[in-house]
């Protein structure tokens, strides 16, 4: 099993989907990582030899921002946007769409469950 940037790849994935499981890596970007390393995309984790895991560990640790340090990043570009007082930054506060996606319905995950005007009421063939 290799370990880079703090990830255990799985050892029975093909590389290019393995690089996948680092935050801050893509499909494409693992593409060019394998591309720039010479490393063919269908060779499985367990089958890299010292040499090319030395060079992956090469090219993404020290050229790549990738997770610890990418989400830091983020998070600070999004605290940056709260102090400053911008658009973004209230959007991101309240915990609403920050893209201009619509509200009025499918802000689901943002708004988080609602309960409609409906279901609280009791049914008119009840006995009083």
């Amino acid at each position: 099993m290799i370990r880079l940037a703090g990830i255990n790849l799985d050892d029975n994935k093909k590389i290019d989907i393995a690089l996948i499981a680092i935050y801050g890596i893509g499909r494409s970007l693992s593409a060019q990582v394998l591309r720039d390393t010479k490393i063919a995309p269908t060779t499985k984790v367990k089958d890299l030899t010292e040499a090319e895991e030395a060079k992956l560990r090469d090219m993404i640790e020290k050229r790549l921002t990738v997770e610890g340090d990418l989400r830091r990043e983020v998070s600070t570009n999004i605290r940056r946007l709260k102090d400053v007082g911008s658009y973004r930054g209230q959007r991101h506060a309240r915990k609403l769409p920050v893209h201009g996606q619509r509200t009025k319905t499918n802000a689901r995950t943002k708004r988080g469950k609602r309960v409609t005007m409906g279901s609280g009421r009791k049914k008119t063939g009840d006995k009083t």
